[in-house]
């Protein structure tokens, strides 16, 4: 081959990619560890100070995400009445908050629909780990704390 002449490639050139950094297989997973970690201390918190059972959900809720948020409380079995779900999807860009029996008596809509606002505005950012703690910590703040432990 002379200098400068083009020559057709014979073999595919395949992209560079750096390396996966953390565990394999989590690389799907929308939060990092130590996210995670935070939502756990963030739910351990608003359970303590309610009693009432507050989980998150992030993912894809189908085509009807109220029912399927439903479903998601109703998975919690024994302690669905007294729970409380915090559930975004981000492609859909929504969100549900879903309350079992007795959770629902400790939550007004009001309180409810402040929880979303507080969801949306840190979603909108591009923020879904504040979106689920600012969540959650308004839900608790608004279920106010278990009546014996008012004397703390």
């Amino acid at each position: 081959m002379a200098h400068g002449e083009v020559v057709a490639a014979t073999q595919a050139v395949t992209p560079w990619k750096p390396a996966t950094v953390g565990p394999v297989g989590y690389t799907d997973l929308p939060l990092e560890s130590h996210g995670l970690v935070l939502l756990d201390e963030v739910i351990a918190a608003a359970e303590t100070a309610t009693g009432l059972r507050f989980s998150a959900y992030l993912g894809d809720l189908g085509t009807d995400t109220r029912a399927t948020a439903e479903s998601l409380l109703d998975g919690l079995g024994a302690d669905a009445p007294y729970a409380v779900l915090v559930a975004i999807s981000p492609g859909q860009r929504a969100v549900e908050i879903v309350t079992g029996a007795a959770a629902a008596r400790r939550l007004t809509d009001r309180g409810s629909r402040l929880a979303v606002l507080n969801v949306v505005s840190r979603a909108a950012d591009g923020d879904l780990l504040g979106a689920l703690t600012n969540g959650i910590r308004t839900l608790a703040d608004q279920a106010g704390i278990l009546p014996e432990r008012s004397g703390w």
